[in-house]
């Protein structure tokens, strides 16, 4: 399913956030959407899946306008992986996770059996079958976020956006995280730190700075030094990794 974004503008207290954006995600693409902190990047996504209103833009999610459309119809088709996932109220690791089948529910309708596997096949995917019985609330952040995926994956979306997903997770999980979003095979549109996971996940680049988008393409060609150096103001070299070929970056202090 694909995604669009065209000509996206938010103003937040009087400061213009988001400046005129556009973005296209394809069927099946993983796009990144790279910048420094405060760049905009969260804004864009939140505009996108309807916690801000845009002043200005349009937002399509195959035929539907999802700026027009009702939440519940969106979120059928439409999952959201966020930074921060905080809660007051104590749910079990498999109650936060099938809530991600509400979507698919008519009102007061029960959980059943194929409910309750899809839940238990995304708790696998992400590591945490054993954790379906543990409070979220003890869970470390890591954790928290694996369960938040997990909960996304039960919703069974076509089309996956993922804000800043990997912030809390060490290596192992950044990696499986990533890897496990890749192989559910559906358009992804995540907004990424770790400019060396941009460069391995994603096929399609989107860099932002001050709100503005400043570049965009494939990663490999378009993660240039100078570009690094413009948009974070560091210095680095981008060279084939000896061991695999890929490009990879080394930060110059």
């Amino acid at each position: 399913m694909n995604l669009t974004a065209d000509h996206i503008s938010v103003t937040l207290s009087g400061a213009d956030i988001v400046k005129d954006i556009s973005i296209k995600v394809e069927s099946k693409q993983f796009v990144g959407i790279i910048g420094p902190n405060g760049c905009g990047k969260s804004t864009l996504l939140k505009s996108i899946y309807k916690v801000i209103k845009p002043q200005k833009g349009l937002v399509f999610l195959g035929e539907k306008d999802v700026l027009k459309s009702p939440a519940r119809a969106i979120s059928k088709d439409m999952g959201v992986v966020g930074q921060f996932n905080e809660m007051s109220f104590d749910f079990t690791v498999h109650e936060m996770v099938m809530m991600g089948r509400t979507p698919h529910k008519h009102l007061m309708e029960s959980d059943n059996q194929w409910d309750y596997q899809i839940v238990a096949d995304a708790l696998e995917k992400v590591g945490l079958a054993e954790y379906a019985d543990r409070s979220y609330l003890t869970l470390s952040g890591g954790e928290k976020q694996r369960v938040i995926l997990a909960r996304a994956i039960a919703q069974q979306p076509q089309f996956l956006i993922l804000d800043e997903p990997t912030n809390h997770l060490d290596i192992k999980y950044q990696l499986q995280m990533l890897s496990v979003v890749k192989s559910l095979n559906i358009g992804v549109l995540a907004a990424l730190h770790d400019l060396s996971m941009a460069l391995a996940y994603c096929d399609i680049l989107y860099v932002v700075k001050h709100g503005q988008m400043i570049a965009s393409g494939n990663p490999k060609e378009i993660l240039t030094r100078e570009l690094i150096r413009q948009v974070y103001e560091i210095d680095c070299e981008v060279y084939p990794n000896p061991i695999n070929g890929d490009l990879a970056i080394a930060y110059l202090t």
